[in-house]
């Protein structure tokens, strides 16, 4: 379609045409004048106006610089149109070669001001640009422009390249790298896969790779301590402020020599009374004041079974108690605890117990002390031996000294300012007041309040009771102590150690967990003969709980060395407290036996186990323990069965009997054949039926026997299938149960 061209006609009369022609010519080029009318309102009269106030007033333009506007051709006649046009044309020709400077400028006072507006006429010619200025809208965008640049230079020095310190572990997944660095995982693979290796977010790698990658990535890779050198550092002794400390005691030797009757008579109290079967199965701590001398002692069980608590017993300690009857001698325990001991790099002192008996022969120990190179002082040798009797109360005084000597010539001291390391000697569960510890305290002062780890556990300490029983706020060194505020039961043997703050005590203890996590399960690889093994052996499975932590621990490796081919004790569970739901539910699952040893079940535990009918066996004293899973073992085993040949028959002829079925007409070859007997068919050497003889006919009467050289005739018990020259075996078989 073409474009229609737009016209501007301008109506009315030709004196106020050139009247406008007149006043265009001071205005810009291209603008339109448009004639105002008045508006007379009703009947008002008209204002006689002069004619001054005609040319300013009466024809007063609007003036605008807007593009032409058209007008309807219905409202101008077609005649007009050409000549305005041209009228129009020269007012601009006019107005162009003023602003030019061709024509002088008539009296308008406002002239200077007019040129500076902006004209269609101005825009479009390139003239005029030196006089025009910036509008507001450039000069504001001018400065945003600015503004952005200037935050563009601080944004760059802003998101510099973070250089980050990134502890790394033995093994780390690129997951937890990309994190640590916090850059993108993509990224980190893709810098794998140009070096050739192909790796997923959950690939493991090692400590180099993950340092390089680290190096690569321009940040600090930093070898993550363990957690076991953590603790060494901190436990690390300080030489400043040295105090001396209380010796650490503890006393060993065979069971039933008396080591606990003697600590009663030191601490005037009445232990014994307290352990069953009169033997001591857990592991003790006691503190005694003897002319304003403080000792502690320690007392370990006697029995074979508490090896480790003997072992843990040595390790702590500074001083050793020999304690050996006088009329019994030198016995298996006793030898151990000497070996325990001389590893520990221990002073011994000989205690000979029971030297108030008519038996009693303590030369007779000295010289079997001799064997394992305990030399008695009269004998020129180093060893102290006293000759006590805990019942008469004889030499005991003369005990204790000779072990403060000894701990004034070893000079124990330690620093009481620091932080308070020790080690678990035992640890439980108290129904009331929840997991408690055991610890001898061996450096530093153990404060209320204080955050520590030991072994896989943390806690706050909440109380510290001594060993009266009472409750005191410190702990100083060799003070045993319990303490409350662990979060799970503690091992025996486990570090004790003291931190500055929850988070410290939380963040070691799971780094040990996890290196522990790390170093169990190994890869175990199949081997010809593992292929090829019978796995036919039975286990007995077994949950066992008690009163503390040593106790299980000695239950646990007594009942792992009961070995046997055919059965193996597994042990599924090994806890202390009381037996709850979820062991009787683990025992119903497992098909296992439950062994609760100085624990009682639970309200709830009784009655699910009562329901299940599971029964719960209850022991106090280690042997009968081990007796009780000796004989479920012996239960699995396959009986010992005893065969012996009573006699044969040989089938001669079969007979077809009405109501009876097949009759094997036989001779008895040898021995006897009797009724109700096991029986056997052979076939050409072949056993083809197992059973038990149904009756004997002996000349068409029933018999109960019939002996060697006779015939008769036999059935077998739902067996019909006889064959002439088919051997019919009777024998008689014992079955004897098997014990471990």
């Amino acid at each position: 379609m073409e474009k229609k061209k737009t016209k501007l006609t301008i109506s009315g009369s030709s004196t106020k045409t050139i009247s406008n022609i007149e006043l265009a010519k001071s205005k810009g080029k291209n603008s339109v004048i448009i004639e105002k009318k008045l508006v007379r309102f009703g009947n008002k009269p008209r204002f006689l106006k002069t004619d001054k106030q005609e040319t300013s007033f009466k024809s007063k333009p609007f003036i605008t610089s807007k593009e032409p506007i058209s007008s309807k051709s219905s409202s101008t006649p077609s005649s007009t149109p050409s000549n305005h046009f041209e009228k129009r044309k020269l007012a601009e020709q006019r107005a162009t070669r003023r602003l030019k400077g061709e024509l002088p400028q008539k009296g308008k006072l406002d002239s200077k001001k007019r040129e500076l507006k902006l004209t269609i006429s101005r825009a479009l010619s390139d003239e005029d640009t030196e006089a025009r200025g910036r509008s507001l809208a450039s000069l504001r965008r001018a400065k945003q422009k600015e503004n952005r640049d200037l935050k563009k230079e601080e944004n760059k020095d802003h998101f510099k390249p973070v250089k980050r310190d990134v502890i790394i572990p033995e093994v780390i997944t690129i997951r937890e790298l990309a994190n640590r660095m916090a850059e993108q995982s993509s990224n980190i693979i893709k810098h794998l896969m140009g070096m050739g290796v192909t790796a997923t977010i959950n690939h493991s790698i090692n400590a180099d790779i993950a340092e390089y990658l680290v190096q690569e990535f321009g940040h600090n890779p930093i070898k993550e301590q363990k957690a076991e050198e953590i603790i060494e550092k901190i436990k690390e002794a300080k030489t400043e402020n040295l105090k001396s400390r209380p010796p650490i005691v503890t006393v060993m030797g065979h069971v039933d020599h008396g080591k606990t009757s003697v600590l009663d008579v030191l601490r005037k109290s009445n232990v014994v009374s307290g352990e069953f079967g009169g033997i001591t199965q857990h592991i003790g701590a006691y503190q005694i004041n003897y002319n304003s001398n403080k000792i502690t002692f320690i007392d370990t069980p006697g029995h074979a079974a508490f090896t480790e608590m003997r072992a843990r017993g040595s390790k702590l300690t500074d001083i050793v108690i020999l304690v050996v009857a006088a009329d019994d001698g030198v016995k298996p325990q006793t030898v151990e605890s000497i070996k325990h001991a001389k590893a520990a790099n221990v002073p011994i002192v000989v205690a000979i117990n029971k030297c108030d008996l008519p038996d009693a022969d303590p030369q007779k120990i000295k010289n079997q002390l001799l064997e394992h190179e305990l030399i008695a002082e009269e004998l020129s040798g180093d060893t102290l031996m006293v000759e006590i009797s805990a019942k008469t109360k004889q030499n005991l005084d003369k005990l204790i000294e000779s072990v403060l000597l000894q701990a004034e010539l070893l000079d124990l001291k330690t620093n009481y300012d620091s932080k308070a390391t020790g080690i678990v000697l035992e640890s439980k569960i108290d129904v009331g007041r929840g997991p408690i510890v055991n610890v001898i305290i061996t450096s530093g002062t153990l404060k209320k309040g204080n955050y520590f780890v030991s072994g896989l556990k943390w806690g706050k300490v909440r109380a510290i009771i001594n060993d009266i029983g009472k409750n005191v706020n410190d702990a100083y060194p060799a003070t045993p102590t319990e303490v409350l505020g662990i979060n799970g039961a503690a091992k025996a043997g486990d570090d004790f150690v003291v931190l500055e703050s929850e988070k410290e005590a939380k963040s070691l203890c799971d780094a040990r967990v996890q290196e522990k996590q790390e170093g169990k399960n190994p890869l175990t690889f199949v081997t010809q003969d593992s292929a090829f093994k019978d796995k036919t052996s039975e286990e007995l499975n077994i949950i066992i709980k008690s009163d503390v932590h040593g106790s299980s621990e000695a239950i646990k490796n007594a009942i792992s060395q009961i070995k046997h081919d055919e059965v193996k004790p597994k042990i599924i569970l090994s806890d202390i407290g009381m037996v709850t739901e979820t062991d009787v539910s683990l025992t119903k699952a497992s098909n296992a036996v439950l062994i609760a040893f100085n624990v009682k079940p639970s309200k709830e535990a009784k009655i699910l186990a009562e329901q299940e009918k599971i029964a719960i066996h209850f022991y106090n004293i280690i042997y009968e323990v081990l007796d009780f899973i000796k004989n479920k073992m012996s239960d699995l085993l396959t009986p010992d069965v005893q065969e012996k040949t009573i006699g044969s028959a040989e089938i001669l002829e079969i007979f077809k009997v009405s109501k009876v079925g097949k009759v094997a007409g036989s001779k008895v070859i040898e021995g006897e054949i009797l009724q109700d007997s096991n029986a056997r068919v052979i076939r050409d050497g072949t056993i083809i039926f197992n059973g038990k003889i149904g009756s004997i006919y002996r000349e068409k009467n029933q018999a109960k026997q019939v002996s060697a050289g006779l015939e008769c005739g036999i059935t077998i018990k739902d067996f019909n299938d006889f064959q002439e020259k088919d051997i019919i075996e009777v024998y008689n078989s014992t079955v004897t149960k098997r014990s471990i």
